[in-house]
C-alpha cells in the first residue's frame, strides 16, 4: 500500500500494470452468477456485455474463437454462470471478466445437482438390475399416481379403454410439480403399497422443462421408488426425459402412452396364441391317429395268411375304424366349434382375465380325448380277441381236442395215404396210422365194419 510517507513515485502504467499482475493472480479463475445486460456484438464477433446483480456489476466479454464452445445465445436479462480470468484492460484502467464458458444460472444448477444425485444412488446399488422387481405379464389391479387434471393421465386412460383391457384401475391423486410435490408422491406411494391386491403402481407426470419434472428428481421419491415392494412403472414426461425416478423404478416406459400399452395387453396378440395352440393339438392328434394306423396296418399284414377266414373280422375291424374315424372328427369338430365359440367370445369381451382359464379347459380336453382314444383302441382289441377266440374254435386242432382223431393208411412201404373217411377204404391187416390230439398210434385192422 502506497501512503504518504512513501518517497517512491509511480506512473498509471506502473499502478495500472501492478493491479492487473495482482488480480490476474488472486483469481485466475472464477465462477461468477449475475444478469447479462447491454450485450453488444460489434463486426469484429466479439461479445461485450455487463454481468450485474443487486449491488454492483462488472464488464465481461466473449471472444469470438470462444463462442464454438457455448451453445447459449447471449441475451439481456439473462441469469447466467459465466466462467472466466479476471484481468484489467490497461488502456482504460478497468477490470473485466473474460469469458470462457456460459451456462443459464437454473439448469446449470439443477443439471449438477441432478448429476450428484445419480452418482450417489448409483453407488449406493438403487439403480441395480438385480433389485429389479418383473412386471406381471397380465396385470390386472392397477394403481395410478398421477395429477388428476393432467394430460398425461387422460393419455393413459384412453389406451386403456381403447385396448378394451379388463384392468381395475385406481387413481391416487398427487402433485407433480412444484416444492411440496415430492412429499407428495412419497405420501402416494405410501398409500398405494396399503392397497390389497395391487399389482403394479404407475407413476405418471406430461412433459416439460428440467424444473417442470424436478419433483421426480428428489433423493426422498427414489428411495420411496426403491423400497416399495410392489412392482412400480415410471411414464413421465416425453421420450427424450430423463429422470432420477426413471432409473429407480421397475421398468421405464418413455411416455405415459407407452407405460399403457405395456400394461394392457393386445387382444390380437392373444388370438394368434390361441390359433397356436389349437394347430399344435391338431398335429399331437394327426401324429397319434397315425401311429395307430400304422400299428393296426402292421397287425393287418401278420394276418394276411388267413384273410379268408378273417373276412368278417377285417370288415368288423374296418367298419369300427370308420366309426373311431368319424368319431374322432365329430370330436374335433366339436372341439373346433368350442375354439371357435371362445373366440368369439374373446372378440366380443377381451376376455384377457380368463385366458389362462381357457389354457386349463384345453388342457382337460386334450386329456379327455386320448383317454377317449385310449378306450375306443381297448374296446377293438377286445373284439379282435373275441373273433381270434372264435377262429381257434373251429380249426382242427380244437377238433381233435375234443375227442376226434384223424386216421391215414400205411401202405406196404410204410408210406401214409390220404385220410380214411369210409371203412371200405381199408381191410383187415392193413395198418392205419391216428393222430390223436396228444399223441400217434400205429394200429392193425383185425376186422372192420361196413354198417
Amino acid at each position: 500500500m502506497i501512503t504518504s510517507k512513501d518517497k517512491t513515485i509511480l506512473t498509471v502504467s506502473q499502478l495500472t500494470t501492478a493491479i492487473k499482475n495482482n488480480l490476474e493472480n488472486e483469481y485466475r479463475f472464477v465462477r461468477i452468477s449475475g444478469e447479462i445486460s447491454n450485450v453488444k456484438t460489434p463486426f469484429s464477433g466479439h461479445s461485450y456485455f455487463t454481468l450485474k446483480d443487486a449491488n454492483a456489476q462488472i464488464r465481461a466479454v466473449l471472444f469470438k474463437q470462444q463462442k464454438r464452445f457455448v451453445a447459449l445465445k447471449l441475451a439481456d436479462g439473462q441469469d447466467v454462470v459465466c466462467f472466466g480470468r479476471v484481468t484489467v484492460y490497461e488502456p482504460r484502467g478497468e477490470y473485466q471478466l473474460v469469458v470462457d464458458s456460459v451456462e443459464l444460472f437454473g439448469a446449470g444448477q439443477l443439471q449438477q445437482e441432478f448429476e450428484r444425485l445419480k452418482e450417489k444412488l448409483a453407488a449406493q446399488g438403487y439403480f441395480e438390475t438385480r433389485y429389479k422387481k418383473a412386471i406381471p405379464a397380465f396385470p390386472k389391479n392397477i394403481i395410478v399416481i398421477s395429477s388428476p387434471t393432467g394430460a398425461a393421465l387422460q393419455d393413459f386412460l384412453k389406451i386403456v379403454r381403447m385396448r378394451q383391457a379388463p384392468l381395475q384401475i385406481k387413481i391416487i391423486p398427487t402433485l407433480v410439480q412444484g416444492k411440496d410435490a415430492p412429499a407428495d408422491i412419497c405420501r402416494a406411494l405410501i398409500l398405494a403399497e396399503k392397497q390389497p391386491e395391487t399389482d403394479v403402481i404407475v407413476l405418471c407426470r406430461g412433459g416439460g422443462s428440467l424444473e417442470d419434472l424436478w419433483a421426480f428428481n428428489d433423493e426422498q421419491v427414489a428411495d420411496a421408488i426403491f423400497r416399495c415392494p410392489i412392482p412400480i412403472i415410471t411414464g413421465i414426461g416425453h421420450e427424450i426425459d430423463f429422470t432420477i425416478a426413471d432409473f429407480c423404478a421397475d421398468f421405464r416406459a418413455p411416455t405415459p402412452t407407452a407405460a399403457a400399452e405395456t400394461l394392457s395387453a393386445d387382444s390380437a396378440s392373444l388370438m394368434l396364441q390361441i390359433d397356436s395352440c389349437k394347430k399344435r393339438l391338431q398335429r399331437m392328434i394327426g401324429q397319434k391317429f397315425g401311429a395307430i394306423q400304422m400299428q393296426l396296418n402292421h397287425s393287418i399284414k401278420l394276418l394276411g395268411g388267413l384273410t379268408s377266414r378273417l373276412a368278417s373280422g377285417e370288415h368288423r375291424l374296418n367298419m369300427s375304424q370308420s366309426y373311431l374315424q368319424q368319431a374322432m372328427n365329430e370330436y374335433l369338430s366339436t372341439l373346433e366349434n368350442r375354439v371357435n365359440l371362445r373366440r368369439a367370445q374373446l372378440e366380443a369381451q377381451a376376455p384377457v382375465a380368463k385366458v389362462r382359464l381357457q389354457e386349463r379347459q384345453l388342457s382337460h380336453l386334450k386329456k379327455a380325448l386320448l383317454g377317449n382314444m385310449k378306450h375306443i383302441i381297448t374296446r377293438h382289441e377286445a373284439k379282435l380277441g373275441t373273433q381270434a377266440a372264435l377262429l381257434n374254435s373251429v380249426s382242427p386242432l380244437a377238433t381233435l381236442a375234443r375227442g376226434y382223431s384223424v386216421v391215414r393208411k400205411r401202405d406196404i412201404t410204410g408210406k401214409l395215404s390220404s385220410v380214411v373217411t369210409d371203412s371200405a377204404a381199408v381191410n383187415a391187416g392193413d395198418r392205419v396210422h391216428i393222430l390223436l390230439h396228444q399223441g400217434q398210434l400205429d394200429c392193425l385192422v383185425t376186422e372192420k365194419n361196413n354198417s
